[in-house]
């Protein structure tokens, strides 16, 4: 998994992560479960440009769903919490 794209697969936008990035300057991001936080950290410093301080990242274990009598599970989903150096933003966080 070297392709910073496969890494970060899209950003969360919430109210809870909005208020993350106006307070703390931290944006979350949907990520590859499978992708570590070096991974993480080196895939948003080249895809967007700014210098990261600290990665946190949360395991989603998918919620089982029935339809009729098919039974099935969501799957695992993993999110990173990124912080960025201060000073530094990402513009596609700051349009909306």
């Amino acid at each position: 998994m070297k392709d910073p794209r496969e890494i970060i697969l899209q950003p969360v936008m919430t109210e809870k992560s909005m208020l993350l990035k106006e307070r703390n300057n931290q944006v979350t991001f949907w990520v590859h479960p499978e992708a570590n936080k070096i991974e993480i950290k080196k895939a948003v410093e080249k895809i967007f440009n700014v210098r990261v301080e600290k990665v946190q990242t949360i395991r989603l274990k998918g919620k089982p769903k029935r339809f009729w009598r098919h039974q099935g599970q969501r799957p695992l989903r993993k999110k990173a919490i990124v912080r960025l150096a201060p000073g530094e933003t990402i513009e596609f966080f700051e349009t909306i």
